[in-house]
């Protein structure tokens, strides 16, 4: 994080050390409390800005199955990692024809389970809808749905998602709180708008349509900052955390790990984080032993979103 002037095609091209020579941070695995499942990348929808480039046609994360799921499950035993949460992400996880079964297998272990969707159409579909019923039924607070609403307005949602999605994902929305289903919701600040207006106009929003949410806890309401690799932002040194007086332990890989199957892939592979599914300095193993490792913050996401901008995928 020093000040000296470095071209930003020269920053984080070393895992070991920075532009300027300093020693790169790194964080440990401190405190397991997530795991992730990306079920694939495949979504029913293509969004202007999606970091991780879902569409219907995007396979590169193949679908995560339900044998798969399992071992990672037994792992989680096996290893002692004291986890509470198992995520689900993609895509859009109900795409996954093992989605409900994976998280039945999750909450069937104990496992609080938060699930990102964009609560449209897969979501929608009647057996998607009669396993999410009865799996709230049979394990009442441990189930959680995060609902991608970019923002409280249409105008502004439909730019990033099309033309009357907002209207369809109010409408899974609607049916969720008519069930009895945990939601929570993540926005975007990409729009200049302050973050109170940005939270008043949900807070607007959940009460005319009677949401369970609160607008103003940043775990129920997220807004998550603008991913953009091509961004200048600063290094990380090993020296930063006494200057930001942050601990390394706050940054989301020292909590979680993401399991993902590539296209092709004969067998899963284990993520440091949910953001850098591309990268492969970011694959940690096979095997949540093998992703035990320390993680390197060799990436402008590392800085940006975790460090900087302090986000969390996790509830």
């Amino acid at each position: 994080m020093k000040d000296q002037p470095v071209d930003f095609l020269e920053k984080f091209q070393d895992p070991f050390l920075t532009a300027t020579g300093d020693e790169r941070a790194e964080v440990a695995l401190s405190h397991p409390e997530t795991l992730w499942f990306n079920t694939g990348t495949v979504c029913n929808i293509t969004c202007a800005n999606c970091y991780i480039e879902s569409s219907p046609s995007n396979d590169r994360l193949a679908f995560l199955t339900l044998a798969d799921a399992e071992d990672f499950l037994d792992q989680l035993q096996a290893r002692q990692w004291p986890v509470s949460e198992i995520g689900l992400t993609g895509g859009e996880p109900f795409m996954n024809p093992d989605c409900i079964g994976i998280i039945g297998a999750a909450l069937a272990r104990g496992y609080r389970v938060l699930v990102l969707t964009n609560a449209m159409r897969p979501m929608m579909r009647p057996q998607v809808r009669a396993g999410l019923s009865d799996l709230n039924a049979r394990f009442p607070g441990q189930l959680m749905l995060r609902v991608s609403l970019d923002h409280w307005a249409a105008r502004h949602h439909d730019e990033e998602r099309g033309a009357g999605s907002f209207d369809i994902t109010l409408a899974g929305m609607d049916w969720l709180r008519d069930h009895g289903i945990a939601m929570a919701v993540a926005g975007r600040t990409m729009w200049g708008e302050p973050e109170a207006t940005s939270r008043d106009g949900f807070r607007q929003l959940f009460a005319a349509r009677s949401y369970d949410i609160d607008a103003f806890d940043p775990g129920r309401t997220v807004l998550f900052p603008e991913m953009d690799e091509r961004v200048d932002v600063p290094e990380i040194t090993s020296a930063c955390w006494g200057i930001l007086n942050k601990s390394p332990d706050a940054v989301m890989c020292a909590s979680s790990r993401m399991v993902v199957r590539r296209r092709g892939a004969a067998r899963p592979a284990v993520l440091a984080c949910t953001l850098l599914a591309y990268d492969p300095q970011f694959e940690l193993g096979a095997t949540l032993a093998e992703a035990e490792a320390p993680v390197r913050l060799n990436h402008p996401h590392c800085a940006k979103f975790c460090v900087l901008g302090g986000a969390s995928c996790s509830a």
